[in-house]
């Protein structure tokens, strides 16, 4: 009579139990998203800070840049003072416009002392063509003469970006700014920095910025040396700052650069002029500008933080709690069923032993079975792993006896155990989820279709190891439930060992074609013709750009990478190798698509294959570098090297062929020959360098007006010759009268007009090299006994 109450207890008991366990996971669900939510909201913080310091350290940057851009091109102007002993007007503004991006304006102001002030002026008038003074510019704008000083830097060039009209004469020492800008900067190599000011004649938005000077001294600089006068650049940090860098709707950060010259509150330089967010972001850093430090504020503008807003913390609350909620759910009907699932295992467990007893009945005649295995070992085990079945064939691999083994060893005991771990955490990788070692070697037993056999480290009863390859099933009893594994193992060790000599003995081959310069190859040509490359280096990868599995297959895309022109003569000395079996040696260009034009050498030594086919071993090597030296060497032994036109040597060598012609076709030929006048006269008067200058000016006019087949060549000092194939004496005069005209016709700067006198010879047929030059010197000669600056014709 106590039955019914007891089974109604227990039922409430378990719908207790299941209420409890549901409620308990809805609480550690909640708390455990509130810590998600928290952790989030931290994460996003820290990744909006990282963000940020990103993007300030790469604005930093960008604006150290600039900043040290400025000093370089100031730096570059003043060199450029220094190495010249005069600077034009044309001069200084070709040199510096370039120089503008990013500057308001470059300028140059010299040295002027107060007795050279009247002479000065009058000068610079005439170099500018324009009226000029040096002024000072009062307190309400207006510009006047400067008031008499010891000491005067006046600006005479400049180069502005703005259109407005330039001070001009403004003499720097008249404003007290800049008179203290220049007095820190009077040793060679220094720069200087002004305070903030009001810079002149410049657009309205850029007016206020800075002023650099460096001081320029003649070359070399001694000590004590006074600046010969100093270049000056002026800087508007807005125009340096915003040009090519983010607009203020679009810019995600607010930038502010102060001044730290002046004491008490800084002045703000420069402001990005966006809304900054309301974080606590902020990066500070120092500016360098030549001999003045500036500090770099960076924050966070609203479009940072508009674009960097994140909705995880959300998103994790509303997940976590939906997740809370249900498993909340799902234990509930898992522990609810509980009594279920009791019965359902009772009745599995059942169900089991008469499928043992089953086992049981069969398990001698499996053993004879297994037994005749004696070259594999076949091990079977329980879900739990113990071994329950161990053949002949096992006893012998791994040296224990089957009593030894049956329900003492794991199939896990008898492996390597630091192998064992490193699989079981490659599984725990893979599946996301804690692997144990003992299941290490069963997790990838059921697969649709089967299962792998895998390498395993086993290890014998004397501790010694052995490698097999082993393949684990599972074992299913009647019902298609899992009653154990069955692990089936064959030695592999001397196989491993074989595959292991083999790859090593290829890496070793890798290696040392890897050294060789060029490629290593092996070349096979068929008796119908097909060839391959059986082997091939990486090397000729680089020299073909082909792909190497491509080559193994078919060689037909290593000659259409060949030139054009040496294909032919490649293909047949490929022949006559075959042919004869003589070694194959040849330098041919190749035209490759990133490479271009490139020069090969080749070498190999040819033997006879199998199939009649031809074997060749041997290597190919980039020569391009030395064709290249070869050619530049060959155009250096021909060319002179101050005019750059041909040499004596040339001349000499093409005049033999172009005789050799003539007498050969019945051709005419005639030489120009012309020596400069007066030409010891320039280079004493002017010095040598104006005498090169005049050298390479007539060689220039000269070549401008020859035909291409006419030979220009320098044989020495002022004397220069031009050959004239299929020209007759006739034809080269006339020739010699343009090239006449156009060497006196205009100037040579710096020496006025500079002629030449022409002598004229024809070739004669019976007539040597030497005495159709001496006709053409005769008629120089005769040109200068003349009066020079003439073209004699031929003489008789």
């Amino acid at each position: 009579m106590w039955k019914v109450p007891a089974k109604l207890l227990a039922q409430l008991g378990d719908e207790l139990s299941a209420w409890g366990v549901a409620l308990a996971a809805l609480v550690a669900g909640g708390l455990l998203t509130g810590a998600l939510a928290i952790a989030t909201q931290t994460f996003y913080k820290q990744q909006l800070r990282q963000r940020f310091e990103l993007l300030a350290g790469e604005r930093y940057s960008r604006i150290a840049e600039r900043f040290e851009e400025q000093e370089q091109r100031l730096d570059g102007l003043r060199r450029f003072f220094s190495y010249s002993n005069e600077v034009t007007p044309s001069e200084f503004a070709g040199f510096a416009r370039p120089l503008l991006r990013r500057t308001q304006a470059f300028s140059w102001a010299p040295r002027v002392e107060g007795s050279q002030r009247v002479a000065f002026e009058r000068a610079s008038s005439e170099r500018l063509q324009m009226p000029y003074g040096i002024r000072d510019r009062s307190a309400d704008g207006t510009w006047q003469p400067a008031a008499a000083r010891d000491l005067y830097y006046p600006i005479l060039y400049t180069q502005a970006t703005s259109q407005q009209p330039q001070p001009i004469g403004f003499d720097l020492r008249g404003q007290p700014l800049r008179a203290a800008t220049l007095a820190r900067a009077l040793s060679p190599g220094s720069m200087a920095v002004s305070a903030p000011l009001d810079m002149l004649n410049v657009e309205p938005g850029y007016s206020r910025g800075l002023l650099i000077v460096a001081p320029v001294f003649s070359e070399p600089a001694t000590e004590g040396a006074v600046p010969r006068g100093y270049v000056m650049a002026l800087l508007s940090l807005r125009q340096l700052i915003n040009e090519s860098l983010p607009t203020e709707a679009d810019d995600d950060l607010v930038v502010r650069i102060y001044d730290l010259s002046s004491g008490g509150a800084h002045e703000v330089l420069f402001d990005s002029g966006n809304q900054p967010a309301a974080l606590s972001l902020v990066s500070s850093e120092l500016l360098h500008l030549a001999d003045h430090h500036f500090q770099l504020d960076i924050r966070p503008s609203v479009d940072f933080l508009q674009a960097n807003r994140s909705s995880a913390v959300a998103v994790v609350g509303i997940f976590g709690g939906l997740l809370s909620l249900l498993l909340a759910t799902l234990l509930y009907s898992l522990f609810s069923q509980r009594q279920r699932a009791l019965g359902l295992v009772a009745r599995r467990t059942a169900e089991l032993r008469v499928s043992e007893q089953s086992l049981r009945e069969t398990h001698n005649q499996l053993r004879s079975v297994l037994d005749a295995a004696t070259q594999v070992a076949i091990i079977a085990t329980s879900l739990k792993g113990v071994v329950s079945t161990f053949n002949a064939g096992a006893e012998r691999m791994l040296g224990y006896s089957a009593g030894e083994a049956l329900g003492h060893l794991t199939l896990e005991d008898l492996v390597q155990p630091e192998e064992l771990h490193r699989r079981a955490h490659t599984l725990s990788l893979r599946y996301g989820r804690e692997i144990g070692a003992g299941q290490a070697m069963f997790a990838e037993t059921v697969r649709e279709g089967g299962t792998q056999p895998v390498d395993w480290t086993l290890v014998r009863k004397d501790g010694s190891h052995l490698l097999a390859n082993m393949l684990v099933t599972t074992v299913l009893d009647e019902q298609g439930l899992w009653v154990g594994y069955l692990a089936i193992c064959i030695d592999v060790t001397e196989r491993r060992r074989v595959h292991e000599a083999l790859a090593a003995r290829d890496r070793l081959l890798e290696k040392l074609s890897a050294e060789v310069p060029g490629g290593i190859y092996q070349y096979r040509l068929d008796a119908d013709g097909h060839s391959c490359f059986p082997y091939a280096s990486q090397g000729l990868h680089d020299i073909y750009e082909v792909d190497l599995a491509l080559l193994r297959e078919d060689a037909t895309v290593v000659f259409q990478r060949i030139h054009p022109d040496d294909l032919e003569r490649v293909r047949q000395s490929v022949r006559y190798s075959a042919e004869h079996l003589t070694p194959w040696r040849e330098e041919y260009r190749v035209c490759l698509p990133r490479a271009g034009l490139r020069w090969v050498r080749g070498e190999a030594t040819p033997e006879i294959g199998e199939h009649a086919c031809t074997l060749w071993h041997g290597y190919l090597t980039d020569i391009s570098d030395l064709k290249r030296v070869e050619e530049e060497l060959r155009a250096l032994s021909v060319t002179d090297a101050l005019t750059g036109i041909h040499n004596r040597r040339y001349f000499q060598d093409r005049l033999g062929s172009e005789l050799e012609r003539a007498r050969r076709d019945g051709l005419a030929l005639a030489v120009i020959m012309l020596d400069i006048d007066h030409f010891k006269r320039i280079n004493d008067q002017y010095g040598h360098a104006v005498g090169d200058l005049v050298l390479r000016t007539l060689c220039q006019r000269i070549g401008q007006r020859l035909r291409r087949t006419d030979v220009f060549c320098r044989l020495g000092g002022e004397e220069f010759m031009v050959l004239c194939p299929g020209s007759d004496a006739e034809q080269a005069r006339l020739l010699a009268l343009k090239l006449w005209h156009g060497v006196r016709e205009v100037p040579v700067e710096g020496v006025g007009r500079v002629t030449a006198s022409f002598g004229v010879a024809g070739w004669r047929d019976g007539e040597g090299a030497d005495a159709l030059l001496l006709r053409a010197d005769a008629g120089v000669y005769a040109a200068k006994m003349a009066g020079r600056d003439r073209v004699e014709g031929e003489l008789p």
